[in-house]
């Protein structure tokens, strides 16, 4: 197999038996960003020139002491509302903060460094996280444009970890790391299929990470295999002294994976909610099905979220975001800055900076989060309470433990949309709302395609069941048909018929 579809385990044999390096690795990156990234798929907005000086460095030290973990010497991206040490910046694609970056790595990044990863770059992504306007274009941002899906260019890989999905589908990266609130690593993986891990609230450091909400956001891996996700959620996770919520997770709580004991029998609950969204990403779900009970898997077909109708119609997700983003963007602000900061300011920078920032579409989304209650108020309290009991306790733990299952199972979406510029990204879908919710796991894994675009499904997990999650995962990958290779073709060909 060519180097640049190899997965990080598998680059990790070879790195062992001599037959590449870590230099090769790298340069074999920056070949492929200035082949089909730069002006292509644009899921790149920042390289580090002193990769190539690091991976040298690394291969000697492979060389004197051995292999620091698995991913000693492998190059990997980073979101760009991650914080990474200078000469790198870091944005959230924003013109705002360009010029400004953060003067250290975030806990997260730290720790995939001291592990022997080489941060070779930085993904583009949807603008502050596709949260500015009602009518975004995922993966489009003021610093980087708009990132395309690698097998069709003019398809959208969904967002807002856009870059982070299609620079590890695009075969630039074995790895990358991504954020979400609600969907933002769910769903674009499996549009550019690639694996995505979704952790629980709390298992990775949020510290260092341009935010969003303080009671959804997360940060995880999106790679080519579900192994080399498992690798990389064990070695960023942990406790951080700077985020109380990773305090609060690993108090008595130890990832293990593989898991000491596996459960016999596994059950999992199909969740049919989404039925009838799209033919080919029904047949998805059924081929998924028939994986799992080939392997063994007791599925219960179909299992019901007891708050489903609740939440068809409850606003209270929306509600705590609009109020949480003004704190959390402060919070962010300051502590990088140590400057008094306000979301204000960036609405007016955007104002100043129209035809840069805002030529597409402008920052309804900023303006009512100015509005919105804030967090020391009843109404946000009582939004908060709602969202995450019918996220958690009345829909998934419900669910869970009416039929003593492990996880649910689901699409993870639909195939890649077009881009559009009017109307934005309004067309696309995702189940990952009752999970983010609740701050609970997911984990997409590719389940086909429908003519050349990629499809996903999901396994959706009770808050600590990432464990569970990850290996019926890989219960689903051994059994998936292959992924399709990216094209970079400009568009789907395709027939408009009739009579010339």
């Amino acid at each position: 197999m060519e180097l640049e579809w190899m997965g990080v385990l598998e680059l990790k044999d070879a790195l062992e038996k001599g037959t590449t390096s870590s230099e090769e690795l790298v340069k074999l990156f920056f070949d492929r960003y200035e082949t089909y990234d730069r002006g292509k798929v644009r899921s790149v907005l920042q390289v580090d020139e002193r990769a190539l000086s690091q991976a040298r460095a690394l291969d000697e030290e492979r060389r004197r002491t051995g292999a620091r973990s698995p991913l000693h010497g492998i190059p990997i991206l980073v979101k760009d509302n991650i914080d990474t040490e200078p000469p790198l910046e870091t944005t959230a694609g924003s013109l705002f903060l360009l010029g400004r970056p953060p003067q250290k790595d975030a806990p997260v990044v730290e720790k995939l460094r001291r592990s022997g990863a080489i941060v070779v770059g930085k993904a583009n992504l949807s603008e502050w996280s596709n949260f500015r306007s009602s009518y975004s274009l995922s993966g489009w941002s003021a610093r980087g444009g708009v990132t395309s899906l690698p097998h069709y260019l003019d398809r959208n890989p969904s967002g807002s970890s856009s870059g982070s999905a299609a620079a590890v589908s695009a075969g630039l990266v074995p790895l990358s790391l991504g954020t979400e609130t609600d969907g933002s690593i769910i769903s674009p993986a499996s549009t550019c299929g690639v694996v995505g891990v979704k952790p629980s609230v709390g298992f990775t450091s949020r510290r260092g990470v341009i935010p969003i909400s303080f009671s959804q956001d997360t940060v995880g891996p999106m790679a080519r295999s579900v192994k080399d996700a498992a690798v990389a959620l064990s070695l960023m996770g942990g406790p951080d002294e700077g985020d109380p919520a990773t305090l609060a997770f690993w108090d008595g709580f130890a990832f293990t994976w593989p898991l000491k004991e596996m459960p016999s029998p596994w059950r999992v609950g199909v969740l049919r909610h989404w039925q009838g969204r799209h033919p080919a990403v029904d047949r998805a779900l059924e081929e998924a099905v028939a994986i799992l009970r080939d392997r063994g898997v007791e599925v219960l077909d179909p299992v019901e979220l007891p708050s489903w109708k609740a939440l068809q119609e409850d606003e209270s997700e929306w509600q705590v975001l609009l109020s949480e983003f003004p704190a959390a963007w402060k919070a962010y602000m300051e502590a990088r800055t140590g400057e008094p900061m306000d979301l204000s300011m960036l609405l007016r920078f955007n104002e100043e900076h129209r035809e840069a920032e805002m030529p597409l579409f402008g920052q309804d989304i900023i303006e009512k989060a100015l509005q919105a209650p804030g967090m020391e108020t009843e109404a946000y309290a009582r939004a908060l309470e709602k969202s995450r009991r019918l996220g958690g306790r009345e829909g998934i733990d419900a669910a869970l433990s009416a039929h003593r299952l492990h996880a649910l199972l689901a699409p993870s979406g639909g195939p890649a949309l077009l881009h559009d510029p009017i109307l934005g990204s309004r067309g696309a879908w995702s189940t990952s709302g009752p999970a983010a919710r609740a701050g609970y796991p997911m984990v997409t894994v590719p389940m086909g395609h429908v003519e050349g675009l990629p499809l996903g499904v999901s396994l959706i997990g009770t808050r600590r069941s990432e464990g569970f999650l990850l290996h019926l995962a890989l219960l689903l990958e051994e059994g998936a048909p292959p992924s399709p290779r990216p094209r970079f073709q400009e568009t789907l060909s395709w027939s408009r018929g009739g009579t010339p």
